[in-house]
């Protein structure tokens, strides 16, 4: 059972910035971001950049937009500041360096000189007698004098902290209750690389006591590294925060979410055109439920709703097509006037120009029930912007009959004469002809919207002509049944 919620809770987000921010990075700052507004606490934006090897070059910057676009605000972080900053871990050595020399003098870490040749022989070694990975503690043991000795010579090294050899540690999880593991499935962590940066286990206790974080919502796979972290606050004699380990996003075949089976950046679906609030929506479910049926909420009412009790152990399936059901009914809810900035930049992409607001606003309402992204809305309906100018012969054969061509001329002569043209008069037009020559509509309806379209399947036919309005819609007759005439 989850504990009371004082004031004073502080959570933070703590991404990587070795690339794009993954979907389950989004989950995570999300959970922290609704826990903390949930409870009248404070969200940090912490940047872990320790690993140099790694970092890809702005995606800082990317990480800091994406988040932005999803609507998670962040209180303290690198572009807010803050009273415990740096914010940035590359900003922060000299106090991992302090804590790391803290932890050898009281005999909780130790220099390890051995060289990567010795290290790779050992993997080679264990694994060919097929035993467990793991650091065999050659330098754990060695004096004090020996190490100062190495030291003085300039000899590379690490610092490991020192774990327990026998028994084992239970510590508790919001989400799993009890996790006790044996300490002898863990080796002798490394704590300050030979770069001199510090890995994650000692940066990230070290920061979350000194930024004060009470609650540490992160992913699963933190979960084996947790005993390390708990070690570590005992060693240093500071307050362990509340811990709470996300259950992993699983592919719809139960395996863990990669980018080998599909999108995974959140990057990706904003190119493809998903609603932020839509995608907020889909990913809170991912883990975590509201105690009913419901399925769609604002962000206001997640963070009203949610609760740490109610995010599940096991893993959550990442089903596109319930995102792109969410998707769409957020776009079928939104207005004209909401939907149109969002696909202006689309239409330019594609040199779509010309085109009135009002005209694009049109567009929108009579096509939005369609679109599942918002990339949809230009390429579902091109026909708006370009008369079509080929037809598939295969569409022309399943449309037309014999006397099409004589039925369609005849069509285009009444709406020639047609007085105003809207949908409700084009379409009485249509279907009082069909019932002059005693034939069924969809004779003249399927060929009209091939005509008109230059495709088979679309939006209401009779509203897209008065969109198009009557001259382009005649145009567009004439035109095709010289075209058809080549076919039938």
């Amino acid at each position: 059972m989850q504990k009371k919620i004082e004031n004073g809770v502080r959570v933070r987000f703590a991404p990587s910035p070795t690339g794009y921010l993954h979907v389950g990075g989004l989950r995570t700052a999300l959970y922290n971001y609704l826990f903390a507004k949930k409870n009248s606490g404070t969200l940090v934006l912490r940047i872990e950049d320790t690993d140099q090897s790694r970092e890809v070059a702005g995606a800082t910057d990317v990480i800091i937009n994406d988040l932005h676009w999803a609507g998670i605000t962040c209180d303290e972080g690198p572009t807010i500041g803050g009273e415990y900053g740096p914010y940035l871990q590359s900003q922060r050595l000299d106090i991992y360096h302090k804590y790391a020399q803290q932890l050898i003098d009281e005999g909780h870490a130790y220099y390890c000189f051995c060289t990567t040749e010795r290290l790779e022989s050992l993997r080679s070694a264990q694994q060919a007698a097929h035993v467990p990975p793991g650091y065999d503690r050659h330098c754990r043991e060695l004096s004090k004098q020996d190490a100062q000795d190495l030291l003085a010579k300039k000899t590379p090294y690490v610092i490991r902290m020192k774990l327990p050899l026998t028994g084992q540690i239970t510590f508790n999880d919001l989400i799993r209750g009890e996790v006790t593991i044996a300490w002898k499935a863990l080796d002798d962590q490394v704590l300050i690389k030979s770069d001199g940066f510090p890995t994650y286990h000692l940066a990230v206790v070290v920061d979350d006591h000194l930024i004060g974080i009470t609650h540490v919502i992160r992913g699963e796979e933190w979960l084996p590294s947790t005993p390390k972290h708990v070690l570590l606050y005992q060693y240093f004699g500071w307050q362990l925060p509340e811990f709470a380990h996300l259950p992993l996003l699983l592919n719809p075949d139960r395996s863990k979410l990669s980018k080998r089976q599909g999108d995974v950046s959140v990057g990706d679906y904003r190119i493809k055109g998903y609603l932020p609030a839509a995608v907020i929506n889909f990913i809170a479910l991912l883990g975590w439920n509201p105690g009913d049926t419901r399925e769609i909420f604002t962000l206001k009412e997640l963070v009203h709703e949610f609760s740490l009790e109610r995010v599940g152990k096991s893993g959550a399936v990442f089903d596109i097509q319930k995102l792109n059901w969410l998707n769409q009914q957020y776009l079928v809810k939104m207005s004209a006037e909401e939907i149109l900035p969002l696909i202006q930049p689309l239409l330019a992409q594609k040199n779509i120009t010309g085109f009135s607001d009002e005209y694009l606003k049109q567009i929108i309402d009579l096509t939005k029930d369609r679109a599942v992204t918002l990339p949809d809305f230009v390429d579902l309906n091109l026909f708006f912007f370009t008369a079509p100018t080929t037809f598939d012969p295969v569409d022309i054969k399943k449309s037309c009959k014999t006397d099409t061509l004589e039925l369609m001329s005849a069509l285009e002569q009444k709406y020639a004469a047609l007085e105003p043209f809207d949908a409700g008069t084009a379409e009485h037009t249509l279907r009082a002809y069909a019932q002059e020559l005693g034939i069924g509509a969809g004779k003249l309806l399927q060929p009209l919207r091939l005509a008109i379209t230059g495709i088979t399947q679309g939006p209401a036919l009779f509203h897209t002509m008065e969109i198009l309005g009557k001259e382009e819609s005649l145009r567009r007759i004439n035109f095709a049944c010289e075209n058809f005439e080549k076919i039938i």
